[in-house]
């Protein structure tokens, strides 16, 4: 199985991130999550889940235990603050990164190398080592400089998925409407899942 990071930054939609870490961590990929300060807490602002702790090891463990994962050990925990975590370098190998949600100021982060934390770092190794970045973009409405962000990354092979849930395959609850998000995204890196129905 592969390893791949999933970043939540601080933009309303972490429920993007959650179900991604679950359907990778239930395939039996490995996860390696960051996450920026704003982004934990609107997490539990959101969610209800709490992943603040007070080391690595035990945020990890409470990710595991918080989304019921199948495995131990599948989900690593880097704050960030911890540029010496070791999806800051390019030779720890990964099979790409999500951004989920990806915040206006992250984006901007990533598209201009600014790296000023661990999420804008790992995605500026990705892009260095040419490996698949996916992004999914939260704000409404969107103004120039959010779109020429996202155009200079989509030129340089970003896949940028906004999270604009579908309406034809009849959306009941909100868990319908972050499925097709998070399926999407995970159809995009080539990863098989049953997030939601396809159109038949």
């Amino acid at each position: 199985m592969s390893r791949f990071i999933v970043a939540i930054s601080g933009a309303s939609g972490s429920a993007y991130g959650v179900a991604i870490i679950k359907a990778l961590a239930g395939a039996g990929h490995t996860v390696a999550v960051t996450a920026s300060r704003e982004g934990l807490s609107i997490l539990k602002d959101e969610t209800g889940l709490d992943w603040h702790a007070d080391s690595e090891k035990a945020a990890a463990l409470k990710i595991e235990k918080s989304l019921k994962l199948p495995k131990k050990g599948a989900v690593s925990y880097h704050a960030e603050d911890n540029l010496y975590a070791p999806i800051s370098s390019g030779s720890f190998g990964t099979a790409g990164m999500f951004v989920a949600p990806c915040s206006m100021k992250t984006l901007a982060g990533i598209a201009n190398g600014y790296a000023n934390n661990l999420v804008e770092r790992a995605a500026d190794v990705v892009l260095k080592e040419r490996r698949p970045l996916l992004l999914i973009p939260r704000e409404t409405p969107l103004s120039a400089i959010h779109l020429e962000n996202m155009l200079k990354l989509a030129r340089l092979g970003v896949h940028i998925l906004p999270a604009m849930p579908a309406f034809y395959n009849h959306p009941k609850t909100v868990e319908d409407m972050v499925g097709f998000i998070a399926g999407r995204a995970l159809d995009l890196m080539g990863i098989e899942n049953k997030l939601y129905p396809r159109w038949s």
